[in-house]
């Protein structure tokens, strides 16, 4: 039996209008816009998140991880809260861009995480949800992938930023 390359065992699968087939790209640049929004406010210097890392530490229910922020991150702000930046900040370039998507929204994934379990719980709670619905747009990013609009496309990226 001949399958047509429009035709899967006999069932007919009809092409993507542009629009859908663009729908990962517009998604994972939105993402990569969300994190560059996260990231500029830490471009002019992180002094502010000293009073937030120990509003966040006092409030935390998770056992163990409470003490660890408490013990380990609070005392360390200041490294804590560069690494949040320059991670925020390579999240954003690379699924603006398109490359490495998969990864960089692994690395999203984890601040979003991060973010989730330590400074929601210090967050209105009306306001709560932004930070778990991070979590799922990046979990998004990572099935869905790149999308069409992305230098990841191009054969001269190397196979692992694609």
């Amino acid at each position: 039996m001949s399958e047509s390359p429009y035709e899967v065992r006999g069932f007919a699968v009809t092409s993507r209008r542009p629009l859908q087939a663009a729908w990962a790209s517009v998604f994972r640049i939105v993402v990569g816009l969300f994190w560059l929004y996260y990231a500029s406010q830490k471009w002019q210097g992180v002094g502010w998140m000293h009073s937030l890392m120990i509003s966040t530490a006092k409030a935390d229910p998770i056992p163990g991880l409470h003490e660890f922020l408490v013990q380990v991150a609070v005392p360390n702000w200041s490294l804590f809260a560069v690494a949040q930046g320059a991670g925020e900040t390579v999240v954003a370039v690379f699924l603006i861009i398109g490359l490495g998507t998969r990864w960089a929204a692994v690395l999203g994934l984890l601040l979003a995480i991060n973010l989730a379990l330590t400074v929601a719980f210090a967050a209105d709670p009306g306001f709560r949800f932004l930070y778990y619905l991070a979590v799922l747009i990046n979990g998004q990013v990572i099935v869905s992938g790149a999308g069409p609009i992305a230098l990841s496309r191009f054969g001269w990226v190397p196979a692992f930023l694609r």
